[in-house]
């Protein structure tokens, strides 16, 4: 059918408004979604933008828009993404797309083609080029932020605002952002600190998702229509069926037995009588066959371990599940030939190869950061061309990496964070149960939630219902940022620059309504001050004076009852077994016998007594309002059990006929107030003021009160807006005073920065002064290529599980161990003192592997090193921190130059360490 002349008018007019956008959308097979084409209009009008949108609705199509205007305008465009996957993935896409001689690519490991119009890399890499002042940035046009949401990462976060601060002005930024419930509040920072940007928003999912429960083998929608407020209403059958599971069966405890006391329970609490066995989920094998059966594969069962994971697949496995046809199997083998090509034989079999092999056969794998790179990349594809049907995952697939499937399984909805085991939070569901739904292929995704015991549908729903999650920003100022701001625009401005991050924006509204308060309560102070004024003198002269006797009598009071603890302690220590003593006030008030006197060497003496209405305890100096002495004496057997009723009896007898009665009254000590001086004459001076022979004193006084009361609570709130504004400048003025102390910063404007200070510049590490502080000492020097590697391992390695201290090469690299924890210990005092984050402490839990892997040893070796010396290391893991440790000694090498010894060190042992599986993978 033909368009109407409107409808070709208006395709006429966005054509010649955004000829750019007209090129763009005639290279897609699809037509642009509303927010995409208000983003990318946005973008040619010379916008900066934010799009916020759900996982898979197509945000990325505005950043390669960015792409194409970079290279229609003869600029260059930066696409960054918060991880090296990412980074490698959206490569590949580009090259795809525009070439590869117009597309490089920039990690911490890997660089091709550096200098072409379109560079893809991690965060990092631009922040690094923007403090080093690289020249590339001047013919910089557009800058991707691809999943910019990474800025509330408690580790990396501070990067993304670092880059969207220091970016030139007439760079346009396409900020690309999971949907966040405060999308206009991130909006109006970037306006604040770049300028104009449109900030797009669209909470529509382009697949609609549905959300269900598996509860043993009947499949429940979670949601069974809406309730009169257009609320989403739980299934009412889902509601029932698990009610009456939950009442059958017991969560993990026993299979039935008497009624008793409950073995799961608080003491003191029953059960119902018998129940019946333990609740058995389906097996994963189960679940993926009625997955199968119901049209849902390919399917992310999310495991929150790694473990987990590889046992899952192994279940398979051993269960002989099959979701591939022959024809599948053939190219699933290719794919993995040509993705593992680069490892070596020899090593084939400790990667676990042959097995990991077989599961893909199988068309199922897992995916978690404990595998190899190649192993993941190999996973990753086969299941984007859907060879592979079903993935055990971590919590890391989710972000970022492109690998939708149709349905999305979350076995519990409980994962360990690290320190404890805690429930997911709505976003990290949305997160998760985002990359359900693959636009283009599936009409809708599906979300399934494994049901067992104590697993409630409405906590479900409530997970489901609720879309969005706050960006809160975990931008703070460290050393490198610290000498790298004064260097570029010094301390002044570096100031100026920090309370411009998202950081203080944030911590600036959050006290808005506080100052608010201060403001309003000023003004009601000035009525009440008002309102207590007095004809005959100065009335806030007078109340001072009622309020500074009230204090001085409060303190005395405490003086007097510190005194009487003290001397109540000093008696308790003189009890003895067997005295006779009154309890002076309580519910335990009158006699009781002394059975322990409960003196410890350490601490307030408890003794244990026995009154005379048979109660038996330990008593504190609480206990006691005064001094307690002993009235009498009774001759006690060596051991007493004061557990058993009938020796509580007997004592309580032998106690009344020992004919001693408390006494009646006690004496009271003249209280410190009667004799003070300046209590005194506060008073006089209070007797003589003008305002005391006021009739209306007690009103005046009253209006002072609720005075002094607002003033009170209007400066904790003055205190609380102070704290809270210029924050990060006070926590930056307090690193450069360190900086300052340790030879850093040399206060000379013109020359801000001395040559320790010039180093720490080029230190990307999150031990960056420890490192520079090594380097300057001179600790490492002497050290060969495998021993540097093992020390420079300690301070980027972070053992996952907490044990005994591991083993590490003796010799030299023990002494440089030692001398580097010398150093951070003296680097913590001082961080302790200038009330500073502390620096984490070296970890020499990789040195062992690393060392030998360097000293050119085998991988198996090299794995079976590792546990003997207390470390457990997947090959992914290995690789992983072989990485790391490649990238701090590359610094290293580019901070001391390689004609240094140590820098000379530093590059060997790069050569070393990349080789094998360690070079295999990159791209």
């Amino acid at each position: 059918m033909a368009p109407s002349p409107a409808e070709s008018y208006s395709a006429h007019r966005r054509r010649t408004a955004h000829p750019r956008l007209a090129e763009f959308v005639g290279t897609m097979t699809f037509a642009l979604d509303p927010f995409q084409r208000t983003a990318c209009q946005a973008l040619e009008s010379g916008h900066g933008v934010l799009v916020c949108a759900p996982t898979g609705a197509g945000k990325t199509v505005v950043g390669e828009f960015a792409v194409h205007l970079a290279l229609a305008e003869g600029r260059k465009c930066f696409y960054t993404t918060p991880i090296k996957a990412l980074s490698n993935q959206k490569y590949a896409d580009l090259c795809e797309r525009h070439g590869s001689d117009a597309v490089g690519l920039l990690t911490g490991d890997t660089s091709i083609n550096g200098d072409a119009q379109v560079v893809v890399m991690t965060t990092e890499v631009l922040r690094n080029m923007l403090y080093a002042g690289s020249s590339t940035i001047d013919q910089l046009g557009y800058v991707v932020m691809d999943e910019v949401h990474y800025l509330a990462d408690r580790f990396r976060g501070a990067v993304w605002e670092e880059v969207i601060l220091h970016l030139p002005e007439y760079v346009q930024v396409a900020s690309l952002s999971a949907t966040v419930s405060n999308a206009e509040e991130f909006g109006e920072w970037l306006v604040a600190v770049r300028g104009d940007t449109t900030v797009v928003v669209d909470e529509h999912r382009p697949v609609p998702l549905w959300q269900h429960m598996l509860v043993g083998t009947r499949m429940f929608d979670l949601f069974g229509g809406e309730t009169k407020d257009r609320e989403l209403r739980i299934d009412p059958h889902l509601l029932r069926h698990t009610q009456e599971l939950q009442r059958r069966h017991v969560p993990g405890g026993r299979r039935g037995g008497p009624p008793g006391r409950r073995r799961n329970g608080p003491p003191g609490s029953r059960d119902r009588g018998p129940r019946g066995p333990k609740f058995v989920p389906p097996s994963r094998v189960d679940v993926l066959h009625q997955l199968d059966a119901a049209g849902l594969l390919p399917a992310i069962a999310f495991i929150f371990s790694r473990a987990g994971c590889d046992a899952a697949v192994k279940q398979c496995v051993r269960a002989g599940l099959r979701l591939t046809t022959d024809d599948e199997l053939d190219e699933i083998r290719d794919v993995i030939d040509e993705r593992t090509r680069s490892l070596p034989e020899s090593d084939l079999e400790v990667l676990g190869f042959w097995e990991w092999r077989e599961a893909l056969e199988r068309g199922v794998a897992a995916h978690h950061a404990g595998l190899l790179p190649a192993f993941k990349e190999t996973v990753e594809e086969l299941f984007v061309r859907g060879l592979v049907k079903a993935v055990f995952a971590t919590e890391t697939l989710a972000l970022g990496i492109n690998m939708p499937a149709r349905t999305v399984v979350l076995e519990r909805l409980v994962k360990f964070n690290g320190e404890a085991h805690v429930d997911l939070t709505p976003g990290e569901y949305t997160q998760l149960t985002g990359r359900a739904g693959r636009r283009g292929i599936d009409v809708e995704g599906h979300a399934v939630v494994l049901w067992q015991p104590g697993v409630d549908p409405k906590q479900v729903a409530g997970l489901a219902s609720t879309r969005t999650y706050p960006l809160r920003s975990s931008f703070r100022p460290g050393y490198n940022m610290a000498v790298n701001l004064v260097q570029r625009v010094g301390t002044t401005e570096a100031r100026e620059l920090l309370e411009q991050s998202f950081a203080q924006f944030q911590a600036d509204r959050s006290v808005v309504g506080v100052s608010r308060r201060v403001d309003r309560n000023t003004e009601a102070l000035e009525g009440y001050a008002e309102s207590m004024q007095c004809h005959l003198g100065d009335f806030a002269e007078y109340f001072d004076l009622r309020r500074r006797i009230s204090e001085r009598e409060k303190q005395l009071s405490r003086q007097n009852r510190a005194s009487r603890r003290a001397e109540a302690a000093k008696s308790l220590e003189r009890l003895r077994k067997g005295d006779v003593i009154v309890i002076s006030s309580g519910r335990r008030a009158g006699l009781a016998l002394v059975v322990d006197p409960g003196v410890e060497a350490m601490g307030e003496p408890r003794p244990l007594v026995v009154t005379e209405d048979r109660w038996s305890g330990r008593l504190s100096v609480a206990d006691f309002s005064s001094p307690v002495e002993a009235l009498g004496r009774v001759k006690l057997p060596k051991h007493v059990d004061t557990r058993s009723p009938k020796s509580r009896r007997d004592l309580a007898s032998t106690l009344r006929d020992t004919g001693i009665t408390a006494p009646n009254g006690r004496d009271r000590k003249r209280s410190d107030a009667a004799d003070d001086a300046e209590l005194a004459a506060l008073r006089r001076a209070m007797k003589a003021h003008p305002c005391h022979g006021c009739d209306d004193r007690e009103a005046h006084a009253r209006w002072a009160e609720r005075h002094e009361r607002l003033r009170s609570d209007t400066e904790q709130l003055r205190r609380k807006v102070s704290a809270t504004t210029h924050s990060l400048a006070r926590s930056f003025d307090r690193i450069t005073a360190l900086l300052a102390e340790r030879d850093y910063l040399s206060g000379d404007e013109q020359q801000p920065l001395t040559e320790n200070g010039r180093r720490l510049t080029r230190l990307y590490s999150e031990s960056d002064l420890l490192v520079a502080e090594c380097l300057r000492a001179e600790v490492w020097r002497g050290l060969g290529a495998p021993e540097l590697a093992a020390v420079v391992s300690a301070l980027v390695f972070e053992s996952r599980k907490e044990g005994a201290p591991p083993a590490v090469p003796s010799g030299a690299v023990t002494d440089a161990l030692q001398k580097t924890w010398s150093l951070w210990g003296e680097l913590e005092d001082d961080e302790r003192r200038h009330k500073l984050e502390r620096t984490r402490e070296p970890d020499p839990g990789f040195a062992w592997p690393v060392f030998r892997w360097a000293r050119g040893e085998t991988l198996e070796r090299v794995l079976t090193a590792g546990e003997s010396a207390g470390v457990e290391l997947s090959a992914g893991d290995f690789v992983r921190w072989c990485r790391q440790v490649i990238d701090l000694l590359d610094q290293v090498r580019v901070v001391v130059g390689k004609n240094d010894p140590v820098g000379a060190s530093a590059e060997k042992a790069v050569q070393a360490i990349r080789r094998g599986v360690v070079a295999a993978g990159a791209v």
